[in-house]
């Protein structure tokens, strides 16, 4: 130790102890270090660094990385994109945000002839579907024991055990290949419709 180097305090040299016990104990590279000192070498190699500090002390966690928050309509952007190919095939939105109220059943179903062909168009485009049940409605089903409650409703007087006989109310939809369009990061997919201008 050179001779301007401090003397650490008793309690120092006492807590150190302490922590090197546990160090040496448990951390091979830590006694590999210690032992040339413990065979009778006046001291360590000098503190300035290099592998002999590095072993002996521990090692710092490094912080973890603070996630970006991405705002909703990036996170949401191919849902809103789909929303918009509803609305420019289909006129979707456009139906939904009028009040239907004032118009005729006849009015009302002329429009809704409309929508449906838009939006069973870009449906195709996106999806494949199939029925969850191939049987048609009404038809009396089995619903085995360890069902898929995602995949199965259960409705009316629910009680015991599976299997279940029971009714079918709805066959269910499930997709089978989906094709949800990739949004570039250019696209403010806020924007569902663009107004139109007509120009004179």
């Amino acid at each position: 130790m050179s001779p301007e180097a401090a003397v650490p305090s008793f309690f120092l040299r006492l807590a150190m102890a302490f922590v090197l016990f546990w160090r040496i104990l448990f951390k091979p590279r830590v006694a590999a270090l210690l032992l040339p000192v413990y065979r009778g070498a006046p001291e360590l190699p000098a503190p300035g660094g290099g592998p002999a500090r590095a072993a002996l002390e521990e090692p710092r966690p490094r912080a973890a990385p603070v996630p970006v928050e991405e705002p909703p309509e990036v996170r949401h952007a191919s849902g809103l994109l789909v929303l918009s190919m509803l609305q420019r095939e289909g006129r979707l939105i456009d139906f939904l945000q009028e009040e239907v109220a004032p118009f005729s059943d006849a009015e009302v179903g002329a429009a809704a002839r409309i929508v449906h062909g838009g939006c069973r168009k870009v449906l195709r485009q996106l999806v494949d579907l199939e029925h969850v049940y191939k049987e048609g409605e009404g038809a009396r089903v089995s619903v085995p024991r360890g069902f898929d409650a995602n995949r199965v409703r259960l409705t009316g007087n629910v009680a015991g055990q599976a299997p279940y006989q029971g009714t079918l109310k709805h066959p269910g939809w499930a997709a089978t290949a989906v094709r949800f369009p990739t949004v570039s990061a250019v696209l403010d997919a806020r924007v569902l419709a663009p107004a139109e201008v007509e120009l004179s």
